[in-house]
């Protein structure tokens, strides 16, 4: 108010300045009028009427523009693409059941020299690392557009790689190793995903038009993560599991029909997110969550989030990356970089307490997973250990066999198809890998990419493999012939 005040008082003054002095009274008396009529306006009636805006009857992080959750000011585009006639799903992180293995009635050839996988598109993306889901022939990335400076959900035709439609809301994000981490979540109702910057979004997944957006950061604490959020949304039934590491919400489940908490976990000890994705996991005949935070790692209950253990023993210096992984028998691996190593959990419960328990650790020259999450096989866990050698060990810690030194695979991902596993290296070199402890055995590899840092999680569907490295997807074709 006052600045409009001072205009209009030197737009009056301005108008004051003598000719003559013989103008100088009747100049004084138009200058002592137009400062009062400037004050009547501008002081005006006690309350004041302002326009109605669309999205300003909600909360103020719910509200569009400025520092409001952008998510709500998100733009859909249309494209050319053409969703494909194919039954395959992979519904997100590490697929169905979210453990990194595919049961398939697909033939895989196992032998490349004859049939070599086949490319069938590939996508120009933007800086990243984040992979792909795919449903009822469509394939779903969130990439980062770094010339709108926006977070962009893509729809991508299983059949050709051909946008069908993008959906995107303006973020800043600079390069920090990439820009782009997570997967998406799709049923067939919602696609949701979380952002570098702690941005969820769910969409419709046919349309994608929007169904409602949340901001972590703004709504319920969370600290976005140092090189950006590289958690997995998980859909679960009706609702959407989340993991804010907020002062209120360690854990959240979310309506997945209107964004609206359903129950929030409490953060007593003010964990905060990680890198890691929430895990399902049935304890004792209940289903729970698992998630590595911060400072510890914690289960809680998916009827109501109340914490039903945690523990302090788990906890990575610098990033905690990989996933929980359940083993039966109530137990929990869990393995890391930067020289955290690896650590059994046994939970079991005493006078209605579940207590976890360490039942043994491994240093990291042994066995330990800087970026990617083990599978779990026949009673054995396969991963990549932080020296890059493929490796297998039993669930009381003992290593069956690692891959020879020459075959070294970085921070690459990897899948288990059948009875072989598909993994890929930095470069985007993929080997086909037996799935047995007997030995480590070689079936075939393959340059499919020339890229750098292919360290995006896997996508299979109908025996086709998305993958990709830093700046390119690529769908191949691995089916035997005939398969």
């Amino acid at each position: 108010m006052w600045p409009r005040v001072v205009r209009g008082i030197s737009i009056a003054m301005r108008l004051a300045v003598p000719v003559k002095w013989v103008w100088a009274a009747p100049v004084a008396t138009a200058v002592a009028g137009a400062i009062a009529v400037v004050l009547w306006f501008s002081l005006g009636p006690a309350v004041q009427l302002a326009m109605r805006v669309p999205g300003t009857d909600q909360p103020p992080s719910q509200q569009t523009g400025g520092s409001r959750n952008p998510v709500l000011i998100g733009k859909l585009t249309r494209g050319t693409g053409q969703p494909a006639n194919l039954p395959g799903l992979w519904p997100g992180f590490r697929g169905a059941t979210r453990d990194g293995i595919v049961n398939t009635a697909s033939r895989i050839a196992r032998s490349w020299d004859t049939s070599p996988p086949k490319e069938l598109w590939s996508a120009e993306m933007g800086e990243g690392y984040a992979g792909a889901a795919v449903w009822r022939g469509r394939v779903y990335v969130l990439d980062y557009d770094q010339t709108n400076k926006a977070d962009a959900l893509r729809c991508l035709s299983l059949a050709d790689g051909k946008e069908i439609w993008r959906f995107a809301y303006p973020v800043s994000v600079k390069r920090n190793h990439g820009m782009s981490r997570t997967v998406p979540a799709v049923c067939d109702s919602a696609v949701v995903t979380l952002g570098p910057k702690c941005h969820v979004a769910c969409v419709d997944p046919t349309t994608g038009e929007l169904k409602w957006g949340i901001d972590l950061v703004a709504e319920y604490g969370a600290k976005v993560p140092q090189w950006y959020a590289g958690q997995c949304p998980l859909i679960d039934g009706d609702r959407a599991i989340l993991a804010p590491g907020g002062k209120d919400a360690l854990l959240m489940a979310v309506d997945l029909a209107t964004g609206k908490p359903l129950w929030k976990s409490p953060n007593p000890n003010h964990w905060k997110m990680t890198h890691s994705s929430v895990v399902p996991m049935e304890l004792s005949g209940k289903r729970t969550y698992v998630y590595c935070a911060d400072k510890g790692v914690v289960g809680v209950s998916a009827d109501n989030g109340a914490i039903l253990w945690e523990t302090p023993d788990w906890k990575i210096s610098i990033a905690t990356v990989p996933s929980p992984l359940p083993i039966p028998g109530n137990r929990v691996f869990l393995s890391g970089g930067y020289d955290a190593g690896s650590m059994m959990l046994e939970l079991t419960e005493t006078e209605g307490r579940i207590v976890p328990k360490v039942q043994f650790r491994l240093d990291a020259a042994t066995f330990g997973a800087t970026q990617q999450t083990p599978v779990f096989h026949n009673g054995h866990i396969y991963g990549v250990r932080p020296d890059g050698r493929f490796t297998c060990l039993d669930t009381n810690g003992k290593i069956i066999w690692t891959s020879d030194p020459a075959n070294r695979f970085g921070m690459g991902p990897f899948l288990l198809v059948g009875n072989v596993f598909f993994v890929l290296n930095d470069s985007g070199k993929l080997s086909l890998i037996e799935a047995t402890p007997d030995r480590f055995s070689l079936l075939a590899q393959a340059q499919v990419l020339k890229g750098r840092e292919a360290w995006a999680p896997m996508a299979f569907a109908d025996g086709l493999l998305i993958l990709r490295d830093l700046t390119r997807m690529v769908c191949l074709d691995v089916r035997a012939p005939g398969g």
